[in-house]
């Protein structure tokens, strides 16, 4: 009996692909974000919490540094029990298979990823450029105010194609390998980077493990999200070998470059953040994006998602074998 329960509860492909399938449909809609604020919320709310307690700068930088490994330790600790035990009550009730779809649901965001380019690009449509810094505002950290239209699609493609590994691909690939203490876990690690695993006095130290673990659990994901691109634009991949790795981040720079090559523009370059410059690898060869282009990159973005679900189904066959 052990056995068999062990069988069920292992993750698959399969499940993957399910929740991939719901989340595309219903999202997380913004009615029960309201009611419901969004489990990374929570875990923000959680990780900034702890920074604010413990990350003091009178602190010598080696305590700082344990501090940051407890807080990680504590948060994806919490995230992946609390996976295992939706996972495990999910073999108990009725209707469990569900349970666990909708729960791992929550961990993607292909459909919300889509919605805010597409805003993007909808506020560019109507030559309402301000209307397109406020949009874009809300999925990059660079400052916006003083984008031009090239400024704000290279923006905007940036943004979706390294969420694309963060918000899609990775969560699918921890979910198909782990399951939900994998995925919850996955997304634990990654919210406490996007906060703390910056490079900047202030984070540098407290935040290093956040950093170098969201770098590990992303090797295979970032490379997998690159390829997905440029096999749905059918180009792009020898820019992404070529280019990637110029990158800072081990990992950012594959969708990225992917990005650039399978739409024959310019990404990357100097940026600002909180007035300060910030110089930036070019990816690809050609002039910057325009609102065109990132109309054609939402193409892309929905021909990765869809390859990625028959991976995911292909995987499931053989799962079965």
């Amino acid at each position: 009996m052990v056995a068999e329960l062990a069988l069920v509860a292992w993750p698959s492909p399969w499940r993957a692909l399910t929740a991939l399938g719901v989340e595309a449909a219903l999202g997380y809609p913004d009615w029960l974000h309201h009611r419901a604020p969004h489990p990374v919320v929570w875990i923000g709310r959680a990780i900034e919490t702890l920074e604010r307690r413990w990350n003091d700068p009178s602190r010598s930088a080696k305590a700082r540094r344990g501090l940051g490994v407890l807080t990680l330790t504590l948060v994806a600790g919490g995230a992946t029990a609390a996976g295992l035990a939706l996972q495990r009550l999910s073999l108990t009730l009725p209707g469990g298979a569900l349970l666990f779809t909708l729960a791992a649901s929550v961990g993607l965001a292909q459909r919300s990823l889509h919605q805010h380019v597409a805003d993007v690009g909808r506020a560019l449509d109507r030559g309402d450029l301000p209307a397109a810094r406020e949009a874009v505002a809300r999925i990059v950290g660079r400052d916006t105010d003083t984008l031009d239209e090239c400024g704000v699609a290279a923006a905007a493609l940036e943004s979706l194609a390294e969420s694309f590994n963060d918000a899609v691909v990775a969560p699918a690939f921890w979910l198909a390998v782990a399951g939900l203490p994998g995925l919850f876990a996955y997304k634990a690690v990654n919210t406490a980077d996007s906060l703390i695993g910056h490079k900047e006095p202030r984070w540098r130290d407290f935040g290093w493990a956040s950093a170098r673990t969201d770098d590990l659990m992303n090797l295979i994901p970032a490379r997998l999200a690159g390829l997905l691109i440029a096999m749905g634009a059918g180009r792009g991949l020898r820019t992404m070998l070529r280019d990637a790795p110029h990158h800072v981040s081990p990992n950012a720079g594959w969708p990225e470059a992917a990005m650039a090559g399978a739409l024959g523009r310019s990404l990357g370059g100097a940026v600002s953040y909180d007035g300060v410059a910030t110089f930036r690898p070019s990816f690809g060869h050609g002039p910057k994006p325009d609102t065109a282009d990132l109309a054609r990159g939402l193409v892309l973005y929905r021909r990765g998602c869809a390859l990625l679900w028959i991976f995911l189904a292909i995987g499931g066959l053989a799962w079965r074998l």
